[in-house]
C-alpha cells in the first residue's frame, strides 16, 4: 500500500538528518559499508559483522511475519515511507542492524585496535540510536517496535559472542563450508513463513542471506588459496584507514563499488532472463518476479554473486592494478 498522506516539511534539518539516517539501515548503506571495511580496514572485522548481521536480520524479518504486528496507522501517522509499508512493524529490522553493526564493530575492533573504548562506544550508540529515531520520524514504527528491535539484537549478539571466533574458524577452515553456506540459506528462504499478500520481507531476506553467502564462500577461498586468515600480529595503533594514503583509500572503494554495482546489474538481468524463458513470463511483469520459484533464485544468485565478487574478484582487481 501506497503512502498518500501529504505533509509539509518544516524543519529541513530533521528531516533530511532522520531520512540520511534510515538509509543507514537499508541496501544502500550494507553494499557499501560492509565492502569497505573489508578492502579498506580489517577482514576479521568485517568477516564478524557479516555472521552477526545475516543471522540478526533473518530472526528479525521472520519475526515481523509470524507476530504481525501492524505498523503504525496513518493517519495519524505520517508515513515518509512507501516501499515497506507493506512489512509488518515488530520488530524494527532497520533498529536491529543498526545495533548488530555498529557494536559487533566496536566489539570486534576494541582488542584489535588502539584507541579510545568510550569513543568507540559513543559513536556506535549514537550510530544505532540515529537510526532507531529515524523510524520514528519517518512514521515506520512505534517506540515498542524500535526498542524491541534494539534488544533483540542486543541479545543475539551477548548470545552469539562466546562464539564468535568458534564460527569464524569453522567458516574459514571447515571443507564443507562452501556447501553448508549455500544450502542452508537456500532451505530457509524456500521455506520462509508464508502470508497471504505479497510482502518484501521474503526478498529482503533472500538478500541478505545470499549476500552473506556468498561473502562466506568468499572468505573461505581466500583462506584456503590466497592468505590465511590466522596469521599472528600485535594489537595495532589506530586503523589502517588512518595511516594508510587516503588517495588508496578512495581508489580501492571506487574501483570496487562499481565492479560491485555492475556484477549486481549483470548477474540480475543474466538470471531474471534465464527464469523469464524458463516461466515465460517479460522480466518487466512485477508481479511474476514476486512468485516464490523467481524471487528466490533471482535474489539469491544475483546477491551471492556480489558478495563473492566483493570478497575476491575485487581484492584480485586492487592487487593486479597495485592498490593494496
Amino acid at each position: 500500500q501506497g503512502c498518500t498522506q501529504k505533509y509539509i516539511v518544516k524543519n529541513y534539518f530533521y528531516y533530511y538528518l532522520f531520512k540520511f539516517s534510515a538509509a543507514l539501515g537499508e541496501e544502500i548503506f550494507y553494499i557499501t559499508f560492509l565492502p569497505f571495511t573489508y578492502w579498506n580496514i580489517d577482514h576479521s572485522v568485517s568477516r564478524r559483522m557479516i555472521i552477526v548481521w545475516s543471522i540478526v536480520m533473518y530472526i528479525g524479518q521472520v519475526s515481523k511475519d509470524i507476530l504481525k504486528w501492524p505498523r503504525p496507522l496513518s493517519p495519524p501517522v505520517v508515513k515518509l515511507e512507501m516501499r515497506t509499508n507493506a512489512e509488518y512493524g515488530m520488530p524494527s529490522t532497520h533498529a536491529m542492524a543498526a545495533t548488530a553493526i555498529s557494536f559487533s564493530f566496536f566489539i570486534a575492533t576494541m582488542n584489535q585496535y588502539k584507541y579510545p573504548l568510550e569513543l568507540g562506544l559513543v559513536a556506535a550508540f549514537v550510530f544505532s540510536m540515529l537510526v532507531c529515531l529515524s523510524r520514528l520520524y519517518t512514521g515506520m514504527h512505534t517506540v515498542l517496535d524500535v526498542i524491541g528491535g534494539a534488544l533483540i539484537s542486543a541479545m543475539l549478539l551477548v548470545l552469539l559472542y562466546p562464539a564468535w571466533d568458534t564460527i569464524d574458524h569453522l567458516l574459514l577452515t571447515s571443507p564443507f563450508c562452501p556447501l553448508f553456506s549455500i544450502a542452508v540459506p537456500l532451505v530457509l528462504c524456500y521455506n520462509y513463513p508464508k502470508l497471504d499478500y505479497y510482502s518484501p520481507t521474503r526478498g529482503d531476506t533472500t538478500t541478505i542471506l545470499g549476500a552473506a553467502a556468498g561473502a562466506t564462500v568468499g572468505f573461505w577461498l581466500n583462506n584456503q588459496y590466497a592468505a590465511p586468515a590466522y596469521t599472528s600480529k600485535s594489537v595495532q595503533h589506530g586503523f589502517p584507514l588512518i595511516t594508510s594514503t587516503m588517495v588508496f583509500v578512495l581508489a580501492r572503494f571506487l574501483v570496487g563499488i562499481l565492479v560491485v554495482l555492475l556484477t549486481r546489474w549483470v548477474m540480475k538481468s543474466m538470471v531474471l532472463g534465464v527464469l523469464g524463458y524458463r516461466y515465460k513470463f517479460p522480466i518487466q511483469d512485477l508481479e511474476a518476479r514476486r512468485r516464490l520459484e523467481v524471487e528466490v533464485p533471482y535474489k539469491f544468485v544475483t546477491y551471492s554473486s556480489v558478495g563473492f565478487t566483493a570478497t575476491v574478484i575485487v581484492p584480485l582487481l586492487h592487487e593486479l592494478l597495485g592498490l593494496l
